[in-house]
């Protein structure tokens, strides 16, 4: 019997790394909640180049002190559990729009962090893509909901992008929202 499939998103699901800390360092006080973007990178249109020099090849998934960011809370144990009962991919974009942080520094830091933190975890069931509607799985952990269009069992994880999308909403589209590791061991276990 074959397993079911289960793709999760890295970023705002398993981590939340540094790039809202640079914005923030880099423009100073920043409210995302009153962003009306999908990407947080729009609020340094104009100041690309000048936000490249300093940022482009830093680590977005180590602190300062070297050590890798802790991912969100029940996040390994419950993708452990996963693990057993599905076939788990870990599926993330690498190439960011306006190309601020550099995308082969970036693909070796999440997948180092991914190998870190995820052991458990076939390195081949690592995916870096961008256009995440271009594969098919039975069950998806995302916090876009475009990226979860070929997806039988649809699990929104709530992230400043999607936290406004009214529930009517989901439903219509069969979503379910997610707001914690929790949530989802809740969903799929």
């Amino acid at each position: 019997m074959n397993k079911q499939s289960v793709m999760i998103d890295m970023d705002e699901v398993i981590v939340v790394g540094n790039f809202s800390n640079y914005l923030t360092e880099f423009l100073g006080k920043v409210d995302f909640n009153e962003l009306h973007s999908q990407n947080r990178q729009d609020l340094i249109k104009g100041k690309e180049e000048e936000f490249k020099e300093i940022y482009k090849y830093k680590n977005l998934y180590k602190n300062d002190d070297g050590e890798y960011i802790k991912p969100l809370p029940n996040c390994v144990d419950v993708t452990k559990e996963l693990n057993k009962k599905y076939d788990v991919y870990i599926v993330t974009a690498y190439i960011w729009k306006m190309d601020v942080i550099d995308p082969s520094t970036n693909l070796k830091n999440k997948f180092e962090y991914l190998h870190y933190w995820f052991p458990f975890i076939n390195t081949n069931n690592f995916i870096f893509m961008t256009d995440k509607t271009k594969i098919k799985y039975d069950i998806g952990i995302d916090d876009r909901i475009s990226n979860l269009e070929n997806c039988n069992k649809k699990l929104l994880f709530t992230e400043f992008r999607n936290k406004n999308i009214k529930n009517v909403e989901l439903q219509e589209k069969g979503i379910i929202r997610v707001n914690n590791w929790l949530d989802v061991k809740k969903q799929l276990l």
